[in-house]
């Protein structure tokens, strides 16, 4: 009689694996991330990413909710956070409103420039684009 010997295979659960992000930032972008990144101490993409990721996370669920967000001062004013990206997940809540009357004069305006060829950058717009 011959007998088989039959390995024990162990189940073990498969590493998920990490995800990997590549971003192409504009210079100033790059700028900022590092800016940010060095005032919170972090030490590497990934703890930004995380970080982020965990304050949007938030943020979408609080507008799922229909919970505004807003920052106070320590006097008490107050302002509201719009950002369209979140306001796409609450549709049945209506955006902050402002209303402006407007002259005939400012309309006629307002009308002439737009219609106008576009201005080239001045020198101080260029450099504000740069840094």
């Amino acid at each position: 009689m011959t007998f088989k010997q039959v390995r024990k295979q162990t189940s073990q659960p498969k590493k998920a694996r990490k995800s990997k992000y590549q971003a192409d930032l504009a210079p100033t972008e790059d700028r900022m991330v590092r800016g940010l990144k060095e005032e919170l101490q972090l030490g590497s993409n990934t703890d930004f990413l995380s970080d982020a990721v965990a304050l949007f996370r938030w943020a979408v669920g609080e507008r799922k909710r229909g919970h505004r967000i807003f920052s106070e001062s320590e006097k008490g004013e107050r302002k509201e956070l719009v950002f369209p990206r979140l306001e796409r997940i609450a549709p049945e809540f209506s955006l902050p409103r402002v209303e402006i009357s407007w002259t005939t004069q400012e309309l006629e305006s307002l009308a002439e420039l737009a219609s106008r060829e576009p201005a080239d950058p001045t020198e101080t717009l260029i450099r504000a684009m740069r840094d």
